[in-house]
C-alpha cells in the first residue's frame, strides 16, 4: 500500500503537481504532512484553498532556480518533521521549450536546462539528509516509496533510444539529463536505502502539455500513483516508468 508519511512535492501550484496533493489526500492512509512548493505560493489560488480545507497541506514558496529559497523550504520542513524525515520527494516543477533546430538558442537551451536538471539535483541535494533520516528509521525495510524515495516527474519524449519525431531540443535534452541525473542519483543513493527513479506521466492537458493533449491530470497521476506503490527494492531504483501504462520505456 502506497502510504508515505512526509511527502513533497514541487511545482504544486497547478497541472500534475496540484493533482499529487489532491490523490495523497485521498489514500486510505494520507500523508501526517504534505509540503506543496510552487514559485509564487501567494497567486496558487487553488493550491490554498485545498490547504485550507485539509491541515497536512502546507503550502511553501521553492524556486528549483533559487537555492535560498530551497534553503527556506528545507528550514521550514525540518521544524515541522521533528526528527522523522522526508519519505517521498517528487521532482515535479519544470518548463518548456518548443524551439527546434533552427531557433534554438543559448539562452533558451540554459533556461530550461536550469529548470529542469541543474535544479531538481539541488533539490535532491537539499533534502538529502531528510530523505536519509527517513530511510535510517528502519534500515532492514526494502526501498520503498513509503520508506525514503526520489521520483523525478521526467517525459517520453526525453528517451533517446526511442526518439522518432525530433524538435523541442532545450525540453528533450534538459529532461534527458534528468534520466541521467536519476540513475546516477539510484546508485549512490542504495547503500543508504533511498530509491530513486523517473516517472512519464503521459501527455497531459496542463498549461505544458496543451489542450490537445491526451488525457487530463486525474487519469495521469492516478496512473502514477500505483506505479509508485509497486517500487520495491533495487528492483524498483533507477527505472524509467511510463506511469500510465506502468511499462518501462527505454532510456
Amino acid at each position: 500500500m502506497l502510504a508515505p508519511k512526509i511527502v513533497l512535492v514541487t511545482g504544486a501550484n497547478r497541472g500534475i503537481g496540484l493533482e499529487f496533493v489532491k490523490q495523497f489526500l485521498l489514500l486510505k492512509s494520507p500523508p501526517k504532512y504534505i509540503f506543496a512548493c510552487c514559485r509564487q505560493p501567494d497567486t496558487a489560488e487553488e493550491l490554498k484553498g485545498v490547504a485550507k480545507g485539509n491541515p497536512s497541506v502546507h503550502v511553501l514558496k521553492l524556486d528549483v532556480c533559487d537555492q535560498s529559497s530551497i534553503d527556506n523550504a528545507k528550514a521550514f520542513l525540518e521544524s515541522k518533521v521533528e526528527g522523522e524525515g522526508l519519505n517521498l520527494l517528487i521532482n515535479n516543477s519544470a518548463i518548456i521549450s518548443h524551439a527546434d533546430l533552427y531557433n534554438a538558442t543559448r539562452e533558451d537551451m540554459a533556461k530550461v536546462y536550469e529548470t529542469n536538471a541543474i535544479g531538481p539535483l539541488m533539490v535532491v541535494k537539499s533534502f538529502l539528509p531528510l530523505l536519509k533520516k527517513a530511510a535510517s528509521v528502519d534500515p532492514s525495510a526494502a526501498m520503498s516509496c513509503n520508506r525514503a524515495a526520489i521520483i523525478n516527474i521526467s517525459t517520453g519524449v526525453a528517451s533517446i533510444s526511442e526518439n522518432s519525431s525530433s524538435g523541442l531540443y532545450a525540453y528533450r535534452a534538459s529532461k534527458a539529463a534528468l534520466n541521467m541525473i536519476t540513475t546516477n542519483m539510484s546508485l549512490d543513493l542504495k547503500n543508504e536505502g533511498i530509491l530513486a527513479t523517473a516517472i512519464h506521466p503521459g501527455w497531459v492537458k496542463t498549461g505544458m502539455g496543451g489542450p490537445t493533449a491526451s488525457i487530463d491530470t486525474v487519469k495521469s497521476v492516478t496512473g502514477c500513483m500505483p506505479v509508485m506503490e509497486k517500487l520495491h527494492g533495487e528492483e524498483g531504483t533507477g527505472k524509467f516508468y511510463h506511469g500510465v501504462t506502468g511499462d518501462t520505456i527505454g532510456w
